[in-house]
């Protein structure tokens, strides 16, 4: 028993599960970032490309 409890005082002591969390987030806005920043170029280089195909 007193192994049992000395296990989940260590768990709970433990801060792998914040840091987890924390790159968690810090991947999620990463991500988030990259998506708006590729959709954006995308945007402007269809816009591009469409005035282009336009002047021909």
């Amino acid at each position: 028993m007193k192994t049992l409890i000395g296990g989940i005082k260590a768990f709970l002591a433990s801060e792998d599960g914040p840091t987890a969390v924390e790159y968690a987030v810090m991947l999620a806005l990463i991500i988030v970032v990259c998506i708006g920043t590729v959709t954006t170029i995308g945007t402007k280089a269809n816009a591009k490309f469409q005035s282009a195909a336009s002047r021909l």
